[in-house]
């Protein structure tokens, strides 16, 4: 029964994870919002969390004194990671199809496996490079059907290539949040880097001096209010005691039911079109993306176990 309410919880997780990308595109659609002020919104309403969290993390016993590198590291990676990747998915969103953003995000486990091949000299076994091939393959199908659908649309390799970005950027997090980790812990990781992203975001948006829209998104709050909580907080937490339950490889592996569910959505809610390649194209990059964790039990169960906190906060 343990088993059966930890695999419900992280199936209802991971879909809750993947509307993220539908509340994005209906604001958008419905209010007219731009990516900045919207994501924004977002983190007002996600940042008592984090400040909480950071709060009950600092004042536990058993506290870790960060060092300067430490401190250094978290200050990278939390730009890389909640920042710039938020960024550019918020305003690739304005440009592509919710399914086709989602597959491409996809892509970051790969990228993940590329980088600690060449900055930490990880060997890639030939599984992997299978699931390479298999991976970049589903997203071409996928890709080339969705360009010859989308052909009146002048911004759409623009929107791929930030969405690609994103997914690059999260990679760099995600790898660089396996070295520090450790060190710090999951939790205190994750907050930390939330709060640093945050800072980072509102001085973008102050920089940037147009306060007018803010005062105009005050009947766009639902939209932040749905991202943050809906799409960022309970799936949060709902995959953390998925974790505990089930364990790191079965949340993995049933988190790879995203892409399929915010095609899903969008078909229904946005009216995205559904074709061939896109099945097909899905398909491959899930499989691509389950092989390229391939490793034996107890090398999954660490590499997933200090990865998965961080990968839930964004994706």
């Amino acid at each position: 029964m343990n088993k059966f309410i930890g695999f419900f919880i992280t199936i209802i997780g991971a879909i809750l994870f993947s509307t993220k990308a539908i509340i994005v595109k209906k604001a958008f659609a419905d209010t007219g919002i731009d990516a900045l002020t919207l994501l924004v919104l977002r983190m007002v309403f996600s940042l008592p969390f984090f400040l909480i969290a950071a709060f009950l993390i600092s004042n536990k016993a058993g506290n870790i004194r960060m060092t300067g590198k430490q401190w250094l590291q978290l200050l990278v990676l939390g730009i890389s990671g909640y920042y710039l990747s938020a960024y550019f998915d918020f305003t690739g969103l304005q440009y592509i199809s919710a399914g086709l953003e989602r597959l491409i995000l996809f892509l970051y486990p790969t990228f993940v496996l590329i980088i600690n091949r060449v900055f930490f000299k990880q060997t890639i076994t030939r599984t992997q490079m299978l699931a390479l091939f298999l991976t970049y393959a589903g997203i071409a199908i996928a890709y080339f059907n969705e360009m010859k659908i989308d052909t009146t649309n002048p911004y759409f390799f623009w929107g791929s290539f930030l969405i690609f970005a994103c997914s690059v950027t999260y990679a760099i997090y995600i790898s660089g949040s396996g070295k520090v980790i450790p060190f710090i812990g999951a939790a205190k990781f994750a907050a930390y880097s939330m709060l640093v992203a945050t800072a980072v975001l509102f001085i973008h948006f102050i920089l940037r001096g147009d306060f007018s829209r803010v005062v105009q998104a005050k009947g766009m709050w639902t939209y932040g209010l749905l991202l943050a909580i809906m799409a960022t907080v309970i799936p949060t937490f709902m995959l953390s005691a998925g974790l505990s339950k089930i364990g790191s490889n079965n949340v993995a592996i049933i988190s790879g039911i995203g892409p399929v569910s915010t095609i899903l959505q969008a078909h229904w809610i946005l009216g995205e079109k559904i074709h061939t390649g896109q099945i097909i194209g899905t398909v491959m990059v899930i499989a691509g993306v389950l092989l390229t964790g391939w490793k034996s039990h107890k090398e999954a169960k660490v590499s997933l176990d200090l990865s998965l906190p961080a990968k839930t906060g964004n994706l």
